[in-house]
C-alpha cells in the first residue's frame, strides 16, 4: 500500500513510520523540519511541508491509498486547523480512508454517558485545552464522507512494545490508566487493514 503519514516526526508517528516500511509499503511523511527524520529507506518519500497548506497536502496525497494522522497539538491550533485541509485534499483524490491519534478525552464518558469523558468527572485532567482541539477534529471527521478511524489513547508513556493490550469501541475499557506509545503506534497502523472500526473512535489502555 501507499501511506502518508502526517506527524511522523512525533512519539507515535515515527513507530508507525517504521512499522509500515518493516512491511514494504511505499510511505510519504510529510514533515515542516525533514531533517528531524534521520531515516532513508527506498520506499520512503519525505516532503517538506506543512499540514496548514493545502498544496502541500495535495501534493504529498497523490497515489496514496490511507492517511494517518498522529499530528498532536503542541499548545497549537494546528490539529483542528488542518484537518478541513487534509479531508478537501482526500475528497480532491479520491482517498477514502483516514486512521487520527486522539485522546481518551473525546471517548464517552461512562459516569455520564451522554458527555465525553473530558467534559466529565472521569477525566482528571486539569486543562481541558488539547481535548477540545481532538473534539473539534472529531466533529469535523464526523460530518465527513470518510471511512475514518480515531484512536484514543489515555496517559501515554514511551514505554516497551507489550502486544497485548484492550481496545473498545466510544469508550476507554474500565478501569484503563496508561497505554505505551509504541502499542498505541502498533493497533493504529494495524487499522490500515482492519474494517472493524470505521467512523469510530477506539479507546485503547492496558
Amino acid at each position: 500500500m501507499h501511506i502518508l503519514i502526517l506527524g511522523a516526526t512525533g512519539r507515535v508517528g515515527r513507530h508507525i513510520l517504521e512499522l509500515a516500511l518493516m512491511d514494504g509499503h511505499h510511505v510519504t511523511a510529510l514533515v515542516r523540519s525533514p531533517d528531524k527524520l534521520q531515516l532513508e529507506d527506498l520506499n520512503l518519500t519525505i516532503v517538506a511541508g506543512n499540514a496548514l497548506n493545502q498544496a502541500d497536502l495535495e501534493q504529498a496525497i497523490k497515489g496514496t491509498d490511507v492517511v494517518i494522522s498522529a499530528l498532536n497539538t503542541d499548545g497549537t491550533t494546528t490539529l483542528s486547523e488542518s484537518m478541513p485541509f487534509i479531508i478537501e485534499s482526500m475528497y480532491k483524490e479520491g482517498v477514502k480512508r483516514i486512521i487520527t491519534i486522539g485522546t481518551a478525552g473525546i471517548l464517552q464518558s461512562r459516569i455520564s454517558p451522554e458527555l465525553l469523558r473530558y467534559q466529565s468527572s472521569e477525566s482528571k485532567r486539569k486543562s481541558t485545552r488539547a481535548a477540545e482541539e481532538h473534539h473539534r477534529v472529531y466533529t469535523l471527521l464526523q460530518q465527513s464522507t470518510l471511512d475514518w478511524t480515531i484512536v484514543c489513547p489515555t496517559y501515554l508513556p514511551d514505554g516497551e512494545r507489550i502486544g497485548t493490550y484492550r481496545v473498545e469501541r466510544d469508550v476507554l475499557p474500565e478501569g484503563g490508566v496508561e497505554i505505551s506509545v509504541m502499542d498505541t503506534a502498533e493497533f493504529a497502523y494495524k487499522q490500515i487493514r482492519d474494517q472493524s472500526y470505521i467512523r469510530s473512535r477506539v479507546g485503547i489502555s492496558y
